[in-house]
């Protein structure tokens, strides 16, 4: 028990979560300069910087900020870029979820654009002859494809944020979809790796060399679809993608066999983003962040509040105590996210209950005592829910952006699987994002939190993170791809450096340790013999990482400059402005 930390956070929570809300903001469009020192807050933590999963999708980003963008105008640009230079994780097809921090109000706020199951879908999306289909089969069939939500959900964004025009943030995009980028030694592993996405029909075409060799780590592969399509979005505007030809291509790539799915032109025009109220809450003298459901953050939040409760998480990097209570406090918040979050607007998530003060101590109590997978909490508000079913394999990237105004923006995005569903339209691959919804509708009687419906916006873990100080000021973003591990990951890097007082590069490399029920993963070889050991004892034998590794990407404001990190497990940069020139 922190009782000091409490106290500090019961006087901060009040003013700050005044500020996690929406409002207006500038119109896009508008031509702007960079602010000199005399115009910006010198209390407000600034840039321009940019943390990406790709060299060239953080320039791109840079570029934007040196010409007056804000940090939404720079996020446009840099999913451009990665959703032609890292497509196996995220893209034009796909959906994500924007936290924007506004220098000038304080204001956060968080911005949905995570994707839709069609009309036509019912909770047995993937039955099939009365039974589940196989993971990897539905992942391949037009079903698991929803409405993308990217595109909408930034240009929602823009309008409110942007400093730019929306036709100016294309061109790095174009030029290097129309001249040729150099193939990434990642792109290539995933290129010539096992996944049969990469072996659909589509991708085979795209990444196959004029002589039948497939592309390789160094050579120049030309997109010359994306290059039209973006030169398109830049002129037209994000309707050339819910609308006309291009909506009509999607849907009709979608309805294509195998198992064809019933996304049509209409679900897809129909698709609309969300502006939400962030959820934020304190965590030590800090205040953290993150969209509401579908997203997971609340799991986020939770974890963080029994944190303050585990008093061996004081103990530090080296600690193998520390190590078991973080893996237990995992066990304990994947139980009850997996029974209770899913999609707010049809199943009424209990997210005042699971963020209870005296509800998160009583988890936390439990830690001590958890040698194994456990049950789901009841929070206050929580009706009954079946026992979730939901496999999330991860094709994802994050991103974080300050502008020279102090603006911010941390941002995951994502296809959900490798190169989504593996078909292409356009110059880009479709999402499978449907393919975390659980497959099996009702478990014990009661309905799956995250069940099937149409219209509805399966759960995703991706938590894209801000963190203020006391006085509502921005000092750090972060986020992370994996899959479910995403939690753990977000978890290590803010413990690693909030708690642990490690630099962002080192919580960022820390070995990832993710504790879900039953399943235990790591970067075994990472961790010392006395951490492995003391895991072992309190249930949690350690086995290879099965899931998508981490791709941390994060910064924090310390000393009057950031703090910045990148995950050496991808190939990502953090580029600061007086580095990049």
């Amino acid at each position: 028990m922190r009782p000091l930390r409490r106290r500090l956070a019961a006087l901060l929570v009040p003013v700050i979560l005044a500020g996690c809300q929406t409002g207006a903001a500038p119109n896009a469009g508008a031509v702007a300069t960079v602010p000199t020192s005399a115009q910006v807050r010198s209390d407000t933590a600034r840039g321009p910087f940019v943390a990406a999963a790709n060299p060239v999708a953080a320039e791109a980003g840079m570029a934007v900020l040196r010409r007056g963008g804000s940090a939404v105008d720079a996020a446009v640009a840099i999913q451009a870029v990665l959703g032609l230079v890292e497509p196996q994780s995220s893209g034009l097809g796909g959906g994500a979820f924007l936290m924007a921090y506004d220098a000038g109000t304080g204001a956060v706020t968080a911005y949905d654009g995570r994707e839709t199951a069609p009309a036509s879908a019912t909770p047995e999306l993937f039955y099939e002859n009365g039974k589940p289909l196989p993971f990897i089969d539905a992942v391949l069939s037009g079903r698991s494809t929803g409405a993308p939500g990217a595109v909408a959900m930034l240009a929602m964004a823009q309008k409110d944020h942007g400093k730019l025009a929306w036709r100016d943030l294309f061109g790095d995009a174009e030029r290097l979809a129309r001249d040729g980028f150099t193939v990434s030694p990642r792109l290539a592993g995933m290129i010539n790796g096992d996944a049969p996405q990469a072996k659909t029909r589509w991708a085979t075409t795209y990444f196959t060399r004029p002589d039948g060799r497939r592309y390789q780590a160094g050579d120049t592969l030309r997109n010359p679809a994306y290059a039209e399509t973006v030169a398109r979005l830049a002129a037209q505007g994000p309707g050339v993608l819910y609308g006309g030809p291009i909506g009509g291509r999607i849907a009709a790539t979608v309805q294509e066999g195998p198992r064809p799915g019933g996304l049509t032109e209409a679900d897809i025009a129909a698709y609309r983003p969300l502006r939400r109220d962030a959820l934020c809450r304190p965590y030590q003298a800090y205040v953290v962040c993150v969209p509401p459901p579908p997203s997971s953050g609340v799991a986020l939040l939770q974890f963080l509040g029994m944190a303050e409760d585990t008093p061996d998480l004081d103990k530090g990097a080296q600690s193998p105590e520390a190590w078991v209570a973080f893996g237990r406090l995992q066990r304990l918040m994947y139980a009850d996210r997996d029974r209770y979050i899913g999609d707010n607007d049809f199943v009424g998530v209990p997210i005042a209950g699971l963020l209870d003060p005296d509800y998160v101590a009583r988890r936390a109590a439990l830690a001590p005592q958890v040698n194994g997978p456990v049950e789901a909490g009841a929070p206050t508000g929580s009706p009954p829910r079946g026992a979730d079913r939901t496999a999330e394999p991860g094709g994802t990237s994050h991103f974080v952006v300050v502008d020279a105004w102090g603006d911010a923006v941390s941002m995951t995005t994502t296809v959900e699987s490798l190169f989504g569903n593996g078909r292409m339209v356009d110059g880009f691959f479709l999402n499978n994002q449907l393919t975390d919804f659980s497959f099996t509708p009702t478990e014990d009687g009661h309905p799956a939190a995250n069940a099937v419906a149409a219209g509805k916006r399966p759960r995703s873990s991706m938590t894209p993170v801000l963190i203020l100080d006391g006085q509502g000021r921005l000092i750090g973003a972060i986020g992370s791809p994996g899959g479910s591990s995403i939690l753990a990951y977000v978890a290590k890097a803010l413990v690693g450096t909030l708690e642990w007082k490690l630099s962002m590069q080192d919580a960022i490399a820390l070995p990832n340790l993710v504790v879900r029920g039953d399943m235990v993963g790591a970067d075994t070889q990472m961790m010392s013999p006395d951490v492995r050991d003391a895991l072992d004892a309190a249930g949690m034998s350690l086995r290879p990482n099965a899931t998508e590794t981490s791709g941390l990407h994060g910064a924090i404001w310390r000393n009057g400059r950031w703090d910045a990190g990148a995950d050496p497990r991808r190939e990502g940069v953090a580029v600061a402005e007086a580095e990049a020139r």
